[in-house]
This record gives structure tokens, sequence and C-alpha cells, in this order.
């Protein structure tokens, strides 16, 4: 689930401390490293990678950031809950047996999360596979049947989205394999998060170990920490907590 990286329009929560320069940056950053993370899984496990993308006229960007392996989904709705609804249908219109959707904003999220994914959906008997994030969302989806109503009657972008959710699959009797927790980046917590696990020493940030090294984005902050007096904080402050 991709946007373009149009500065004012990608990780607005992010300024400050960012400016929407450096937030579209890093979203381009997150982009590149969860793509690549991606297809190291592939490498272990059967995947065909699509970016579910946003807006419509972005085509050039994606083809130019993402590995060649990828396609691209069109958009059908630009909120959220639509698009996940659209590309799940979508891809199992296409005919994949199973459908594994993945947020953007997790580039240090661990490979061996998305092999996990695959292999419980390779496993006998309809189930969810869902991937819950520390602010109450959830960055995987994992579906091998198209269930309409777990995208139905949730508060999108809210501390609620998981629970809801299990709340619907409970609702239509589909059992949820949970993942382990992981944390995305789309506010300043989360940014704190991403850069004490990329570039502080190992003993602080051994609270990830396992995490995918995201060089993209290693390299962007490590390049911010040393130009954007601004952001110092997020690099000299104290472990912040991501649960």
């Amino acid at each position: 689930m991709a946007k373009a990286s149009l500065a004012g329009s990608v990780k607005t929560r992010l300024v400050p401390p960012l400016s929407y320069e450096e937030a579209a940056e890093l979203n381009t950053c997150c982009l590149a490293d969860v793509a690549a993370n991606i297809a190291a899984a592939s490498a272990r496990a059967p995947i065909h990678a699509y970016a579910a993308y946003h807006p419509l006229g972005s085509e050039r960007f994606f083809k130019d950031l993402l590995p060649d392996n990828f396609k691209l989904l069109a958009p059908r709705e630009p909120t959220l809950g639509r698009s996940l609804f659209h590309a799940a249908r979508d891809l199992f219109a296409a005919g994949y047996g199973s459908v594994c959707l993945i947020n953007a904003d997790s580039p240090t999220l661990p490979t061996d999360l998305l092999v996990e994914a695959v292999r419980r959906l390779e496993e006998p008997g309809d189930r969810v596979v869902l991937g819950p994030a520390a602010d109450g969302g959830y960055y995987l989806i994992g579906l091998k049947q198209f269930h309409q109503r777990l995208f139905e009657a949730i508060d999108w972008s809210t501390e609620r989205v998981y629970r809801q959710t299990m709340m619907r699959a409970a609702e239509i009797g589909v059992p949820v394999a949970p993942l382990a927790g992981w944390y995305d980046v789309d506010d300043e917590a989360g940014l704190a998060v991403l850069a004490r696990d990329l570039l502080s020493a190992p003993d602080v940030k051994a609270d990830h170990n396992g995490g995918y090294a995201a060089p993209r984005s290693t390299a962007f902050l490590a390049q911010l920490a040393t130009k954007n007096g601004g952001v110092r904080h997020l690099f000299d402050g104290p472990p912040l907590s991501s649960a």
C-alpha cells in the first residue's frame, strides 16, 4: 500500500520536526526499503509483489523506484479502508489463492515476519493473518478468501483498527493467526524509534533485534542528523518505547 512522495501529501504528521520535503524523502526511503524487504522474503517464499499505489498518474515514480519484478495495482478510491478493500478484491479476482496487504510505513519489519505470514497462509483452512502495529493498527493483513466484512465499520487511522478487525473476524467466524507486533513510522514517536533502531549503539536498540536493516532509511536519517538541528533530539534523547 504505497503513496507517491509528493511533498505536503505524505507523512505530514512528521512536520515538524521534519520539513514537508524531508518527510517526502523519508517516504521514498521507506518505500524502497519495504520493497527490498519483500524481495528478500520472495527468495524464501512464493511471493508475487505488487504496489497498490496512489495517486493515479504517479506510475512513473513507482516504476523508477521499485524493483523490476514489482507490478502496479491502480487506485480506485483514495481512502485507506477502501484502498485495502479494492486491493484485496482485485488480487483475488486475478486468481491468487491468498493475498497479503502490507503497509509502507515499517521499513525495519523483520523479513522473517513476511515469510511467516506466507507460511501461515499456506496452511489448510481459512484464516486471517494479522500483524499488530504498536499504534493500535496493523502493519499486515493476510487473507485466504476475500472477506468484505474485515474492511467494514473500521475507524481507520486510529488506535482501534486492530481491535475492530479482530471483532469483524469473530463476527464472520474466521480464525485469526496473529504475528508478532512491530511499529510503523507515521508520527514523531515512531520516527524516534526508527532513528534509535537504525543509528544507535547495539545495546540501545536491542528491543528490535532482527529488524530489517533498511539501508535507504538509515542513510537518510544519518544525513538528516548532521544537518537538521531541529531533529537532533530524535537521535540523542533517551530510548523511547514503541509499544
